[in-house]
């Protein structure tokens, strides 16, 4: 389908201001990161409370992007491209999005529910592949703008789509019911995701049902609360384990490590056996079979391919990888559609210059594998990809298309060569259909740690930062601290994330941290909040930006500028307004201002100061006696050197807490991370890191024996212990053992037994079904660091920074 601009002005309700509205749209864009970016993009600018895609317009036009639709041109722009004015772009990208699903006639699968909905998803395409052409949502987008995205990759080859819908609040499913239009529905389970957008339960479930309003079917679980709210006139193929009316009638029992599903169905009852013993696999698999009996599957084709179920991995990961490279794992799908997200977050998280693709087949794009290679080339090129490597019978007949290519029939030849590949200083993204296994080729380029991680949900840090943003005035500026290796969670993957957030200002510690992301490609501003006079030739070389705090600091500075005839470079001159540890004191200002008086060596980019009580209302009196002493300090060196610096003064809780302080800037620190001292405020933030390990071995042991050194647990009963490598080599403190503390295996707490010891930990495992090799969370949703930093009478901050580097940090995306 091809549609111009002229096309496109009447779907959206648009007003076009421009010189060539027959212009051909071949691709349609929110991300103006991604090198997919070109000529025939049409851009939406989508804004919200806390983003604006108008901000990017200028820039996307340098880069040859001629096409937006805005709700206003910015003067900037003005007259440079074509715009299509409309008053809302979520609106107009959603109103596209419902045209273009109109243009197709073929069943449609809409998935929703509080969880599941992804597992879900990629299970019934894993069932169905074989004998449909699918489209479904690439990873878990499920959202108002996610959905649209999704619909927009199907095509006239496909004849049958699966697509998942979430929300978060009441008047969102109608939108998206438009959107995806499904012919079958599937309500996958009512939890309490989400519970605090509606007012009730049973407002939940009336919104989630609006998805389902003209299918031919909906697929559920029979439950009589959740049947009240179904519209009768909605035809229901329903399943249920303790409720014979249903459709489908479910009796299960385990066996080893496996469910065995008995299933009623009309006259017939028959057996299927899944890999799965939880309530939610077993769940999530059912919801999919459902699918295959109102299809008409055989019983002995059901059988087969719901024996093969898989865990779905629903993220990517950024991981170390040998001789320097770094890792993007997505080894377990290869499709069109999710190959464009994973590209772009190769850019995103790219650590070197070079860039390798390996990719396996691609399955079910829709197109013949002509004009499929073809398009993924292209894809490959724009996205500047300086080698690929293909794996696969099919992709190896199509090497040509691809520049610096090399390709192997499968895995196993891949790994015979692997020798002679060379890989060093790279960004590599590891990309496979499922059935290649390629996570044997992840294995090979891991760099080999121990099996402790910390995993950074980059996605909460985005969340947390939107958070704090919609507390700012619209003016107001925005420095992150990634000091301290981002607080523990890492830091060029952090202040990546970050800059293309567009924060203001990123705060360090020391030199050493600044130059570290400055020589990783980052170029958002940099302030040193603790630099060594022995650190100022490094800070001037590498464009950082120094705190000054005192006399002899500041003359110091100054020499070594004024040998380097610098003009105007920018300095943070910081005040101590009664926190009393870094700052010029009142009584020195006569001195700081005569020195700098008329000094154009250096310029005042800032004036800050620091709250030592923010998070402790007790000590209110305190905290604002701090802002007017910083409100004079800052008035006296701003008229006397006539100069208009930024002025900040908050740090995270300050920013909650004394709002009517903000100034021209607010420093985000801990928040950023999930954490914080106020329980409402909590609830609103997510969860960033997650520390796992698993178990290394099992043993039982009898009543009077004892665990670990100084025998300071001796069992009275006979004990199941579960010996976990991690210790206080890695952060763990020793007073979190000998039963304070706990680590939580398969969703069940299990009481640290004994010492902790320097690289092991041990636990009672007594009343847990685990076996070795289990995951095993340290800390993150439960226990979180600030229960942790509670029981132990410390921070938060002491827990996060304590982890230490010998523990690999793991990057996903959801």
């Amino acid at each position: 389908m091809t549609l111009t601009i002229r096309n496109i002005v009447p779907i959206i309700k648009a007003h076009w201001v421009g010189q060539n509205d027959v212009a051909v749209i071949d691709y349609i864009s929110i991300d103006s990161r991604s090198l997919q970016n070109a000529e025939n993009t049409l851009f939406f600018a989508i804004s919200g409370p806390n983003h604006d895609g108008h901000v990017y317009i200028e820039e996307l036009i340098g880069k040859g992007v001629q096409h937006f639709v805005v709700n206003h041109i910015p003067s900037t722009v003005a007259g440079k491209a074509n715009f299509l004015v409309v008053e809302n772009t979520l609106d107009a990208l959603q109103k596209f999005a419902a045209y273009y699903r109109s243009l197709f006639e073929f069943p449609i699968i809409g998935i929703t529910g509080s969880n599941g909905k992804t597992i879900i998803k990629e299970w019934l395409n894993f069932l169905l592949s074989p004998d449909f052409n699918i489209i479904r949502s690439p990873k878990s987008y499920n959202s108002q703008v996610g959905v649209p995205l999704s619909i927009l990759g199907i095509n006239e080859k496909h004849n049958l789509g699966i697509f998942e819908a979430g929300i978060s609040m009441t008047h969102e499913m109608e939108k998206l019911q438009k959107i995806i239009r499904p012919t079958i529905g599937i309500l996958s389970n009512i939890g309490s995701a989400h519970d605090e957008g509606f007012p009730s339960v049973a407002e939940k479930i009336k919104e989630k049902l609006k998805l389902f309003t003209s299918v031919n079917v909906l697929i559920l679980n029979k439950n009589k609360t959740i049947c009240a709210f179904v519209n009768p006139k909605i035809k229901t193929f329903s399943w249920c384990s303790d409720d014979k009316s249903a459709d489908v009638f479910i009796t299960k029992k385990n066996i080893g490590e496996l469910t065995e599903l008995q299933v009623t169905y009309r006259e017939d009852t028959f057996p299927i056996t899944i890999p799965f013993q939880d309530q939610a696999s077993v769940e999530n698999a059912i919801h999919c079979m459902m699918v295959m009996l109102y299809f008409g599957y055989k019983h002995e084709v059901i059988q087969t391919r719901m024996a093969q179920l898989y865990p779905v991995e629903m993220r990517l990961k950024v991981k170390n990888g040998i001789y320097n490279c770094t890792l993007i794992d997505d080894s377990y799908s290869s499709d069109f559609q999710s190959l464009k997200i994973a590209l772009d977050f190769l850019e995103h998280q790219k650590q070197h210059k070079k860039k390798t693709l390996i990719l396996s087949d691609i399955f079910q794009s829709g197109l013949n594998n002509e004009e499929l290679y073809s398009q993924v080339s292209q894809l490959i090129i724009s996205n500047k990809i300086n080698r690929v490597i293909g794996i696969g019978e099919t992709i190896s007949q199509y090497k040509n298309k691809f520049i610096n290519s090399i390709t192997f029939k499968d895995v196993a030849e891949f790994t015979h060569a692997f020798d002679n590949l060379n890989f060093e200083n790279e960004t590599i993204l590891i990309k496979g259909a499922r059935d290649f296994h390629f996570e044997e080729i992840v294995s090979m380029l891991e760099e080999k740690t121990h099996e402790t991680v910390l995993e950074i949900n980059l996605n909460a840090i985005s969340h947390n930062l939107n958070f704090f943003k919609s507390k700012l005035a619209p003016k107001t500026k925005l420095m992150v601290m990634v000091k301290a290796f981002g607080y523990g969670n890492g830091g060029f993957e952090i202040a990546k994330l970050l800059e293309h957030h567009k924060v203001n200002y990123l705060g360090v510690a020391f030199a050493d941290e600044g130059i570290s992301l400055k020589n990783a490609g980052i170029t958002v501003p940099i302030m040193v909040l603790n630099p060594e006079t022995t650190s100022f030739s490094a800070i001037i070389q590498h464009q950082l930006e120094p705190e000054i705090y005192s006399i002899k600091g500041l003359k110091a500075f100054l020499k070594i500028a004024e040998q380097k005839k610098l003009k105007h470079f920018p300095i943070h001159i910081k005040i101590d307004t009664g926190m009393h540890r870094l700052g010029f004191e009142e009584e020195q200002l006569e001195d700081l201002i005569h020195i700098l008086k008329g000094n154009e060596t250096v310029q005042i980019k800032s004036i800050l100061s620091h709250m030592a009580t923010s998070d402790d209302m007790k000590h209110d009196a305190f905290s604002k006696s701090q802002i007017a002493l910083y409100e004079k300090l800052s008035s006296r060196l701003i008229s006397e050197l006539n100069i208009k610096p930024i002025r900040h003064i908050l740090n995270t809780s300050g920013i909650s807490n004394y709002p009517e302080a903000q100034y021209d800037m607010v420093r985000l620190g801990i928040g950023l991370y999930g954490v914080s001292n106020d329980e409402e405020e909590q609830k609103q933030l997510e969860n960033v890191g997650t520390l796992k390990s698993v178990i290394s071995q099992i043993r039982t042991i009898d009543s009077g024996e004892s665990v670990g050194y100084g025998r300071r647990f001796v069992a009275n009963q006979q004990t199941k212990i579960a010996t976990i490598p991690i210790g206080y080599a890695d952060g763990i403190r020793r007073s979190w053992g000998n039963g304070l503390g706990y680590v939580v295996i398969n969703g069940k707490e299990a009481k640290i037994v004994g010492s902790v010891c320097m690289d092991m930990l041990m636990a009672d495992v007594t009343h847990i079904d685990c076996k070795e090799g289990n995951t095993v969370i340290i800390f993150g949703e439960n226990p979180t660091v600030s229960f942790m930093a509670k029981e132990l009478n410390t921070i938060p901050y002491e827990i996060m920074t304590g982890i230490s580097q010998r523990v690999k940090r793991v990057f996903f995306r959801e």
